[in-house]
């Protein structure tokens, strides 16, 4: 009979989130892994049976705890959830936090080497990026009722653009990631009243 874990799952997740998100995937060492989340090599592979198993469960839990509970306000009938959205996004780049020094973690997967070599994360950022335009779109339809639905999707279209962008630049030059995601607010407003 086989030993039975004697960790937090979640805990390490959470540890290696951190190493994932601050190093990719390939930069990241099995040595530095065991460090972060107090586990044995053979421990890691026992629970997530690789160090990609590892990733992929740091993936899944980052979109289901940080990426969801971000995105599930937005559609819900509030005319500001998306300005909400985008402030909550900008304190927290504004905070000069390590975390918000790093940018999105999926949206970091997806332009790294790794997923131009696998299907499979590609498929996870692809499904994200989805995810995410159909939750923008919806929070625009609330904001702007007054467009017709080809408004609304290329006005959604726009600003999930510069949610990408905002998110993207924040690992590289802070002040232009805020700057972008200030822009979103106006796009809002001004789309379509020939501003």
């Amino acid at each position: 009979m086989g030993r039975t874990a004697s960790f937090e799952r979640s805990a390490v997740v959470d540890a290696a989130r951190d190493v994932f998100w601050r190093r990719g995937y390939a930069e990241a060492g099995i040595t530095e892994l065991e460090e972060a989340t107090g586990l044995t090599r053979s421990s890691i592979y026992n629970a997530f049976g690789s160090k990609r198993g590892l990733f992929d469960a740091v993936l899944a839990a980052y979109l289901d705890d940080v990426v969801r509970t971000r995105l599930r306000p937005l559609g819900g009938g509030d005319p500001g959830a998306l300005e909400a959205y985008v402030a909550e996004m900008s304190d927290a780049i504004a905070a000069d936090t390590p975390r918000a020094r790093l940018g999105c973690l999926l949206l970091n997967a997806g332009s790294s080497p790794l997923a131009s070599d696998d299907a499979e994360v590609r498929t996870l950022v692809s499904d994200y990026a989805a995810e995410m335009r159909a939750a923008i779109r919806a929070a625009v339809a609330d904001r702007r009722p007054d467009l017709a639905p080809d408004a609304v999707d290329a006005l959604a279209a726009v600003c999930a653009s510069l949610v990408v962008a905002g998110l993207t630049l924040a690992r590289a030059d802070r002040d232009a990631a805020l700057a972008t995601l200030a822009s979103i607010p106006a796009t809002l407003e001004a789309w379509g009243r020939g501003v």
